[in-house]
Formats: structure tokens, C-alpha cells, sequence
């Protein structure tokens, strides 16, 4: 199980949002790859990006930065989100040296265009599923919808996406520990490897997340940059 540093970017920084609220942001690095460089070295083994105007905007903002984080970091699988919806942005992620492309807003208005991805991007896809109460939520968070997270989810079982990262909005940025029940529940429903992401605050945390071995990892933004988690500490407990 793999403990992987978020870096959002908005504006060209890193930020942190509240309950995906673009109004609601917490500013932490204006220099993105030295915050990749920094994670690294602090033992990450894959990092999290998100292009928060991309999502937004409906293409992405911020491809510079991700390839200049690529570039720095050839080895270190990354996975991006945020306004991929077509192939050929898909495609120009790889081949700029991402590993995982994630596919979000794209997958619950045409789940299609996921099969799509993967017969041609086979291994490189997985799928963000961002959800309020359980019910699934699009475009940067804006709008939620009338579709269960955990029937999205299954609709994705059998058509090769590596990974589901599921994200509760409630916890996103609240530093107040990961909604299990719902994540769990999520990964028992689809049989796919699931990445928790929101609400992981310290160790306590983590030793919870160990007891889920169905889980493949989780994504963590505030609390290692406020200092409630160390990544190392965090990796090396999911290790033992």
C-alpha cells in the first residue's frame, strides 16, 4: 500500500483545497517541482497531480509543470487529473513520461470514453471518482449528480483501468480522517484496486488504512504539508 503525496496546482502553485472549493484555498509552494523534488526525497514512490483550473476548464492548465516534474523525475510514476477529456491529451501525458492518466468528470458523462482509453492506453488509466453523500460529482466538484459512486465504479470492473482514486468531498482538506465505510464498501463493489483519497490527517490514520489490505494506497495533501503526517513515517508503517 503506497502512501502518495498530493500537489494540486491552480495558478501555477501548490495549493490545497477545502471540500474542492476554489474559493477555499491554502497557497503552499509556488515552485511545483521543487515541491515534487521535496516529496521524493522525503521517500514518495509515486505522486498525485491534480490541474485544479484544468478541471474547471474543461482542458488542461497546467501541462508545462507536469512535464517539467516528468522531466526531473524520469523513474517516479506519476498519475495527473484534471480536464483530460480526449485521447490526444491522454496521449501527450505519456508520452511527456506520466505513467497514469485519470479520468474523471470525462467517465461519468460518457463511461465509453473510459473503454476507449484503456483499449488504447492499456495499464495508464484509471478513473477519479469524487463523491458528496456517496452520490458522484463532476466538473471541479460543481455539480453532483444522481449516480451512486459505487455503481459508476462497477460499470468500470471488467474494461482494464488499473485503478478507481475515490475521494470523499466531505473530508477533502478537512483533516478529519478518511470516510472507510464508504471507500471500503467501494473497493468490496467494484474488485478493483482503490486509492483512498480525503481526510488523511496522521498515523492514527494510516494504522487504519493498513487494516484494509483491499485498499492499494492513499492520497494525502494538508496533512503532510501542515506537518500532521510525516510521508516517511507513514510509508515505512504501511511497509512493516
Amino acid at each position: 500500500m503506497l502512501i502518495i503525496p498530493a500537489i494540486d496546482l491552480k495558478d501555477g502553485q501548490c495549493v490545497r483545497l477545502k471540500q474542492g472549493r476554489m474559493d477555499d484555498d491554502t497557497v503552499f509552494s509556488d515552485d511545483p517541482v521543487a515541491t515534487a523534488t521535496h516529496w521524493i526525497e522525503q521517500g514518495a514512490r509515486r505522486l498525485h497531480l491534480v490541474d485544479l483550473n484544468g478541471a474547471f476548464a474543461g482542458a488542461p492548465v497546467h501541462k508545462n509543470i507536469v512535464e517539467a516534474i516528468a522531466r526531473k523525475h524520469p523513474t517516479l510514476p506519476i498519475q495527473i487529473g484534471g480536464g483530460i477529456r480526449d485521447l490526444d491529451t491522454i496521449a501527450h501525458y505519456l508520452e511527456a513520461g506520466v505513467q497514469y492518466v485519470i479520468i474523471g468528470t470525462k467517465a461519468v458523462k460518457e463511461p465509453e470514453f473510459v473503454t476507449a482509453a484503456c483499449q488504447s492506453f492499456g495499464g495508464h488509466i484509471m478513473v477519479g471518482i469524487d463523491a458528496k453523500d456517496g452520490w458522484v460529482a463532476t466538473d471541479g466538484w460543481a455539480n453532483v449528480t444522481q449516480t451512486k459512486a459505487t455503481d459508476l465504479a462497477k460499470q468500470f470492473a471488467h474494461v482494464g483501468v488499473s485503478a478507481i482514486i475515490y475521494t470523499d468531498i466531505a473530508r477533502d482538506g478537512m483533516m478529519q480522517g478518511v470516510n472507510m465505510p464508504q471507500t471500503v464498501a467501494l473497493a468490496e463493489h467494484c474488485g478493483l484496486p482503490v486509492i483512498a483519497s480525503g481526510g488523511v490527517t496522521n498515523l492514527d490514520d494510516v494504522k487504519l488504512l493498513k487494516q484494509y489490505p483491499i485498499l492499494a494506497g492513499a492520497i494525502t495533501g494538508r496533512a503532510i504539508y501542515e506537518g500532521t503526517l510525516n510521508l516517511r513515517e507513514a510509508q515505512a508503517l504501511l511497509d512493516s
